[in-house]
């Protein structure tokens, strides 16, 4: 989309247009980018992990040998591509892990991994509501399935070892066997996610998307790696808006004390929506005279029609609209343009604003400064 076309194109129709929004994703960032994009988003990808299957990986192996070795009481499937692969990494080898599992109750972490379960030839006994591990350890912790003292349970892991489902059904006095099908690591070019950082610091990000914990945890080390992660944390508590697909995934900001919005279900279209309910309602639609205005990422929205504004221009207008209808001095205008500044570059930016927006939304208050008259 051109600019010219977004400058005529109504927020009512593009509810993100004049916001920059991160996606974080590995697999299928092009099709949440395609939901932001459609909704007039800036996209910018910064894929923060890269899966490494472990097909070919000794580690599986004996994790799968360990399984076969001797019945299984409880199967935790927490991922669709993971227990897929599990399966058919198995059947690569030979080994009968589809016949030595028909006799265990299996359970699915969410509507993915119950598909991977019965597109295998097994059948699910449960799932959570919430999609969570914690609901799974907390749904075997009551009783729901017998008693765990002494019982096998198998836990396929989705590269996050899952410390405290391990850990909490090991306390109860289960055998637990876990299954590392997959590992989250860095992706090969870190690159893209260190220019994210440097923008989530420069005020050129407004909201980050997360699909995965590790992708969130991702971002947080690399952060930390430049020396900026405290930066990072204060403007993810602060200007940029952090939405994650699911509780799980938000479990690295929260332990980093970082607020975040997530979708009743973790679905990546539910994702999409959530960024467009939550993203504009941070900035108010002010009234100045018989006009309205809304101060965007990147732009405003005058009478319902996004403008494009030159970063000094927008600077301004961004400070006088933190104190609608009260007068900001040049000095305190000078100290918000990027890059710095004197009062002339101030009324080069006034000039150039006014020019913008199309309508006498700034006043000029003599040998004061300037405010808008809401």
């Amino acid at each position: 989309m051109t600019v010219t076309e977004q400058d005529q194109a109504a927020p009512a129709e593009l509810p993100l247009a004049g916001y920059t929004v991160a996606v974080t994703a590995a697999r299928r960032k092009e099709e949440l980018g395609a939901l932001l994009d459609r909704r007039g988003a800036r996209v910018v990808y910064a894929p923060a992990i890269r899966i490494v299957p472990l097909s070919d990986d000794t580690e599986l192996v004996a994790a799968t040998r360990r399984v076969l070795a001797a019945p299984v009481d409880l199967v935790v499937a927490t991922t669709g591509v993971g227990f897929r692969g599990w399966l058919e990494a198995a059947d690569a080898w030979d080994l009968p892990l589809v016949e030595h599992l028909t006799g265990a109750r299996v359970l699915a972490r969410g509507p993915k991994a119950r598909g991977a379960i019965r597109g295998g030839g097994l059948v699910d006994a449960w799932s959570p509501e919430s999609e969570s591990s914690a609901e799974v350890l907390e749904h075997l912790l009551s009783g729901a399935e017998g008693p765990l003292e002494g019982r096998r349970i198998a836990v396929q892991l989705h590269g996050d070892p899952q410390p405290e489902l391990v850990s909490g059904l090991r306390e109860a006095g289960a055998d637990v066997l876990t299954v590392p099908v997959y590992r989250w690591v860095l992706p090969e070019d870190v690159g893209p996610l260190q220019r994210l950082v440097a923008a989530i610091i420069g005020g050129g990000i407004d909201a980050v998307t997360f699909t995965s914990a590790p992708a969130a945890a991702s971002l947080l080390q690399v952060a930390e790696e430049m020396g900026h992660r405290d930066a990072v944390v204060a403007a993810l508590r602060g200007r940029v808006l952090a939405v994650a697909v699911g509780t799980v995934t938000a479990g690295p900001l929260a332990a980093a004390g970082i607020p975040s919005v997530h979708p009743e279900r973790s679905r990546l279209g539910a994702l999409a929506r959530e960024v467009v309910a939550r993203l504009p309602e941070r900035d108010p639609v002010l009234t100045v005279g018989p006009h309205t205005l809304q101060v965007r990422g990147h732009a405003a929205v005058v009478d319902g029609r996004l403008v494009e504004l030159a970063p000094g221009a927008l600077a301004v207008l961004r400070e006088l609209a933190r104190r609608p209808g009260h007068v900001v001095a040049r000095p305190d205008l000078v100290a918000g343009l990027p890059g710095g500044g004197d009062e002339h570059a101030v009324e080069m930016a006034v000039t150039r604003l006014r020019a913008a927006l199309g309508a006498p939304l700034v006043e000029t208050v003599v040998k004061r400064g300037y405010r808008l008259r809401v």
